[in-house]
């Protein structure tokens, strides 16, 4: 009860009946989820493959290939960022799998080693043959061989960072667009907003990440290959 001319406190309003808070995605997108990533990645692809008969800006591919994966790499950076560094370590790995695993690593690191050592020295040679004797003609066909190289390494080390990314959001989620119940998800992760999870949840999917962040690399690697061109004067 309340006295007379005593003002009662406003009701708070109350949000959806399931409960959510914040900012609500529309209903299509969180039934569907990881069909409006294919979409969306689908669509910048064309661009891509259109690139290479509009011939758009020299940075255009870099643009699209960065909007392609958009979506898709920023709720796989959101949910990596919510999951405890624990989970990365496997529930079930056998001793055996855990030794092959890390031979396979040190091999590839050593045929990395060894491409490299290969390249350096051909590029060195190069170098010296184009350059002469003049030792500022060299170190300014130096620098200028490795400013160009910086896009092609940034590219790799990119697509690896996908493929690294990949490999981990399947063994957190599987492939499903709505994963199962005894997926290994963080419990809390957008505990609050449950539309905002399943989108979440189903635009960071490992196969949409692989197409979107390392199919559109290579397709536009493919396409827009551009050449070296030394200039000695």
């Amino acid at each position: 009860m309340s006295m007379a001319g005593e003002e009662l406190p406003a009701p708070k309003p109350k949000s959806a009946a399931t409960g959510q808070t914040g900012w609500h995605p529309p209903a299509w997108l969180v039934r569907n989820p990881l069909h409006a990533g294919w979409i969306w990645t689908g669509s910048w692809a064309a661009l891509i493959v259109a690139d290479e008969f509009l011939d758009f800006a020299g940075w255009a591919w870099y643009a699209f290939v960065g909007m392609a994966a958009l979506p898709t790499l920023g709720c796989t950076v959101a949910l990596l960022h919510a999951t405890p560094r624990r989970y990365l370590r496997p529930a079930k790995e056998s001793v055996l799998s855990h030794f092959f695993v890390r031979f396979l690593a040190l091999t590839a690191a050593f045929l990395v080693w060894g491409i490299s050592v290969v390249a350096s020295a051909s590029v060195s040679t190069t170098v010296q043959a184009l350059a002469g004797d003049s030792e500022r003609a060299v170190t300014s066909l130096g620098l200028n061989l490795l400013v160009a190289a910086v896009p092609l390494v940034v590219s790799v080390l990119w697509m690896a960072l996908i493929v690294r990314c990949a490999w981990f959001l399947r063994r957190l989620r599987g492939w499903h667009q709505v994963p199962s119940r005894d997926s290994r998800l963080p419990k809390k992760f957008l505990r609050a907003s449950p539309d905002l999870r399943r989108v979440v949840v189903g635009l960071a999917h490992p196969g949409l990440l692989l197409v979107a962040g390392l199919g559109t690399s290579i397709l536009a690697l493919l396409l827009g290959a551009g050449e070296l061109t030394i200039d000695l004067d």
